[in-house]
């Protein structure tokens, strides 16, 4: 038998690629490339944007709570007393309704925190508002529950508490100066909101503001207390160790707002260091969060005084204050 022979077809051939088709190609590649690069910049631009944006957006309020001239005295005593009427209607409606309202301040030393709860307190009655401002805690109290001592100071009803440090000393003084251990600080920012989900749920209205003071404000501020002698009661030693650890104090800020800050019971921000300013923007804020009226009230008279049926003054040598002034 004869051998087939199979003949192999020929491979097709290859078109050679014209050197104008070779640089149509790159620069294909290339406008591929440029336009990939194109839209990842372009994305980076409205990520850039937005956080322009925002912090645009948060300058605008800081710069709404901060206004750069100081107010004032006559303009600040002007607007104070108009503040004051209010706080007296809030009080009275406070008692009428028996509402319950417990406001917290915290923030930094020399902050305007007792300035503040002053303004407050300057015309109200201090049987509807109470200050309360716990010392160091006794053995006693520290074998306690943490929140434990404050419990006892929560409203009743008709009563308007404001906190002078509160709860929250263990989220800062006593974390940044080491008077409470780590696992006590993280069982604290864990077990809070709870505490106060519960304050809330009784019917208690919760208003927290931290105030917030520079560095040179702050700075400014304790220098004057430890040249008037009116203040230096103000400066303790424990200020004095605290005043140096600022960024401490920041990083335990940051952490209990982190945990805290909550819906139920959110934290109040008040730039301070313009105190006069602070404190109206304070008492403004915390009016708006109560809705409150005119309380009835049955139009006072004095009475006339009855007749003297025969009193006399006496002779009596009454050992009178020297007049000095």
């Amino acid at each position: 038998m004869a051998d087939e022979v199979m003949e192999l077809a020929p491979e097709e051939a290859i078109e050679p690629v014209t050197a104008q088709e070779e640089v149509k190609v790159k620069a294909k590649k290339k406008a591929k490339k440029k336009k990939a690069k194109t839209k990842v910049k372009a994305k980076e631009k409205e990520k850039g944007d937005k956080k322009k944006k925002k912090d645009k957006k948060k300058k605008k309020q800081a710069d709404e709570a901060q206004a750069s001239e100081p107010l004032s005295g006559k303009d600040y005593e002007r607007e104070l007393e108009k503040l004051h009427v209010e706080l007296v209607r809030l009080q009275e409606w406070v008692k009428h309704k028996g509402l319950k309202i417990a406001i917290v301040f915290e923030g930094r030393d020399g902050a305007g925190k007792g300035g503040t709860i002053k303004a407050i307190t300057e015309r109200v009655s201090p049987r509807v508002f109470r200050v309360v401002a716990l010392p160091a805690p006794s053995e006693r109290e520290k074998s306690q529950m943490y929140v434990q001592r404050y419990l006892p100071h929560l409203p009743a009803a008709g009563e308007v508490v404001i906190f002078d440090r509160s709860w929250y000393n263990r989220a800062g003084v006593e974390r940044v100066m080491g008077f409470a251990s780590d696992d006590e600080v993280k069982e604290f920012l864990r077990a809070v909101p709870g505490v106060e989900q519960a304050m809330v749920d009784s019917g208690i209205i919760l208003l927290k503001y931290w105030l917030e003071v520079s560095p040179d404000e702050q700075t400014r501020r304790l220098t004057d207390r430890i040249d008037d002698e009116r203040k230096i009661w103000k400066l303790t030693g424990m200020d004095l160790k605290s005043y140096s650890r600022w960024h401490d104090y920041s990083r335990a800020r940051d952490a209990m707002f982190a945990a805290t800050d909550t819906p139920f019971a959110p934290w109040y921000v008040a730039l301070s260091d313009d105190k006069r300013r602070a404190r109206l923007n304070i008492i403004a804020h915390l009016l708006s969060q109560v809705k409150y009226k005119k309380a009835p009230r049955e139009k006072v008279k004095l009475p006339k005084r009855g007749k003297a049926k025969g009193y006399k003054e006496p002779d009596y040598p009454y050992k009178y204050i020297k007049a000095r002034y």
